[in-house]
């Protein structure tokens, strides 16, 4: 089984820690964020590592080797000239996936407990193109969602549905971990630097299906400023 984790980032909310080292790098607890998201996604069942680069991208490289690929074979897709988000990370990353099951794809900068296994599973038992991570928003951006999966989104509160909805619409923050199916790669015809979300949004209108996964307790932090990079170190050293 494939698994992406994005670590092309800038990491600009970040600095001065990402002036000379890459934001997967980053520790907590010790291990680097890169790290501590491969060896999650290794033991919910992947066999197969995809990690994107760009900023400092030797050092990534260069850990990823000094760490024997985590004990499993891993694929670097580089991404030279700047980063391309995460729907033409993606899309670059197309010829080193396998295509013989879903993947995982999980930012770097993300730490949870949430139960990988059952996100998988959550997928394989339906008909959706992804299935998405999701909880209560917090900001005014998020994704709304109705009886029957993705149907908008809302950017700086006003929404904005890509189809009409069915029944009552649930507002929800995507968490930056999805399991998709490579039928994706089939799918996209965007092109440069773009957003999956935009993809998805795209499809939902063309009768595909996004579907949500409410990680409801599970602890779930976006390392995306100081602050929250200490909210992640000090999670890790309570839970160990």
């Amino acid at each position: 089984m494939d698994a992406m984790i994005l670590a092309a980032g800038l990491g600009t909310r970040l600095r001065p820690l990402t002036i000379h080292t890459p934001k997967a790098l980053i520790e907590v607890g010790g291990k680097p964020m890169l790290e501590h998201v491969a060896r999650r996604l290794i033991a919910a069942g992947a066999t197969r590592l995809i990690v994107n680069i760009h900023h400092h991208a030797d050092q990534v490289r260069d850990f990823v080797e000094m760490q024997q690929g985590f004990g499993v074979e891993v694929e670097i897709s580089e991404e030279p000239e700047r980063p391309l988000e995460t729907g033409g990370g993606l899309l670059q990353a197309k010829p080193l996936f396998s295509y013989d099951a879903p993947f995982y794809m999980h930012n770097a900068d993300i730490f949870t407990d949430l139960d990988l296994r059952s996100l998988y599973q959550h997928h394989r038992g339906s008909d959706a193109l992804a299935t998405l991570a999701v909880r209560a928003p917090e900001t005014e951006r998020y994704l709304l969602f109705d009886a029957d999966n993705l149907c908008g989104y809302a950017y700086q509160g006003e929404e904005r549905l890509v189809r009409d909805p069915i029944g009552n619409l649930r507002r929800l923050d995507f968490c930056g971990v999805q399991v998709l199916s490579p039928r994706i790669f089939e799918l996209m015809t965007e092109t440069g630097i773009f957003s999956i979300i935009n993809v998805y949004l795209r499809l939902v209108n063309a009768g595909e299906q996004i579907a949500p996964f409410h990680v409801g307790e599970a602890t779930w932090i976006d390392v995306g400023n100081l602050e929250r990079l200490e909210e992640a170190r000090q999670w890790v050293t309570m839970t160990g």
